[in-house]
């Protein structure tokens, strides 16, 4: 269902870490951090400004993948898994893009389940990495069925 998307990637978007965002979004994870919130903590940091809460890119713009469409209803969050080469830093501009990187059939004893690795990257003005993420996507054989009627 999914083999021929295997390598594909959404065209990169360009997503700005912004102060107002990583502060409601420090708040909404209940993480009152000052490196994520105080301007001053921030410029006197070793990074010299504040920066974003480490699963913050769940915010970001990632594009799309030509053609490719997860089912709406009956997908089953695996696993997400953040890898960064550095923090985000606010203020700064991310060139965000996913890729579909791997899909797998396995069977059991209640039917089939399907599971789906996306990655998520981001990068900086030179196409340095700054984090990249991957994501587990379930989808039961119920779901997948349901996609082809």
């Amino acid at each position: 269902m999914y083999k021929d998307f295997i390598g594909k990637q959404s065209s990169k978007i360009k997503n700005v870490v912004e102060r107002g965002a990583v502060k409601k979004f420090a708040e909404a994870i209940g993480d009152p951090h000052p490196i994520f919130m105080d301007e001053e903590f921030g410029k006197a940091s070793r990074y010299k400004t504040n920066i974003a809460p480490p699963t913050f890119p769940r915010v970001f713009d990632f594009g799309n993948i030509e053609g490719f469409v997860l089912p709406e209803k009956g997908l089953i969050h695996g696993e997400q898994i953040y890898n960064y080469e550095r923090p985000l830093l606010v203020g700064e501009e991310i060139y965000c893009y996913s890729k579909v990187e791997k899909y797998v059939v396995k069977k059991g004893s209640t039917g089939s389940m399907s599971f789906l690795t996306i990655s998520e990257n981001g990068e900086d003005l030179n196409g340095n990495l700054i984090f990249s993420s991957k994501l587990v996507v379930i989808l039961t054989e119920a779901v997948r069925k349901g996609m082809m009627v």
